[in-house]
């Protein structure tokens, strides 16, 4: 058992997950900790290095996947830009944690990792052609076609939500205005309604009108920025994750309504609406399925 693990690691703007990994998914050990704030590179970088000692301690591990929330370069070596984290552009992460643990690292883009690990062992396992969105602290977005994740030219695509939604809309921290992230996402909710998703979920839960009232709302806003994607992706299915996902049966109805409502039939047939399975793990397990592969491409030119 020793032999033959890796950690996956999931950095995010308030929690990093991370765990330690057998080649058929099996997580044999994790940890959560508080992300570091200001959560800067060198405070990153540095209670990583006390959490992978802690989590890698009398175990031979063989690799590291992050994911991170921005988009990598192709080389899956360089965080090109922390979208909710600041002073993150161009650093070479998977180098900075190499000189620290002496473990081969790679690199994505952490809703990337959220498909990787669906397709594996979550929701998207045996759909050739999907999207998935992680609703949470924003809204990150990847897109897997013919069975393979699609990141484009440079290794930046599938931000799907910095989608514009409002061209008038709320500054997002991208550039954009008005983007599908500043409607969807955690702080969207606390400046519609003063509470967190959590709170909402539980209120709905109890038959609170004026919070099943927000989410079907949240749905048909959620439903209309889905639509774009659907009209150029055309994908099998749409897989909604991330901690507000936790509330999805108050709100997936009205988005199904709005997608239907808005996409011609011949651009959704068969369309499917999935919850993702995998949960907060999600991101976590699709990194150390990038570290199997990491550690297997090694194998073989070794």
């Amino acid at each position: 058992m020793k032999d033959k693990q890796v950690i996956g690691i999931d950095i995010g703007g308030t929690t990093i997950n991370l765990g330690r990994f057998l080649a058929d998914g099996t997580c044999t050990e994790c940890l959560s900790i508080t992300t570091p704030q200001p959560a800067t590179p060198e405070a990153i970088v540095n209670v990583l290095t006390y959490s992978l000692k802690q989590l890698s301690q009398d175990y031979n591990c063989k690799a590291i996947g992050i994911g991170m929330p921005g988009p990598t370069d192709r080389t899956n070596r360089i965080a090109r830009v922390g979208i909710n984290l600041p002073d993150w552009e161009d650093i070479p992460l998977a180098e900075l944690i190499e000189n620290k643990t002496q473990l081969p690292t790679t690199l994505a883009n952490d809703a990337n990792c959220a498909a990787i690990g669906e397709a594996w062992l979550g929701a998207g396992q045996n759909i050739t052609n999907f999207i998935l969105l992680t609703l949470g602290t924003g809204v990150g977005g990847a897109i897997f076609i013919n069975g393979k994740l699609f990141t484009g030219s440079y290794g930046a695509a599938g931000e799907l939500g910095l989608i514009t939604l409002n061209p008038d809309g709320y500054p997002c921290n991208s550039g954009n205005q008005g983007s599908l992230e500043q409607h969807a996402c955690i702080r969207a909710v606390r400046r519609m309604t003063g509470k967190t998703p959590l709170e909402l979920g539980e209120l709905a839960q109890k038959g609170d009108r004026d919070a099943l009232q927000f989410w079907q709302q949240y749905g048909t806003i959620l439903g209309a920025g889905i639509t774009s994607l659907i009209y150029v992706l055309t994908p099998e299915a749409v897989i909604l994750g991330g901690g507000i996902s936790a509330s999805a049966e108050y709100f997936f109805p009205a988005t199904e309504a709005e997608i239907n409502r808005r996409v011609h039939p011949s651009s959704r047939v068969g369309l499917k609406l999935l919850k993702a399975q995998l949960g907060n793990n999600a991101g976590m397990i699709g990194a150390a399925k990038l570290a199997l592969d990491l550690k297997n491409q090694e194998d073989f030119l070794d």
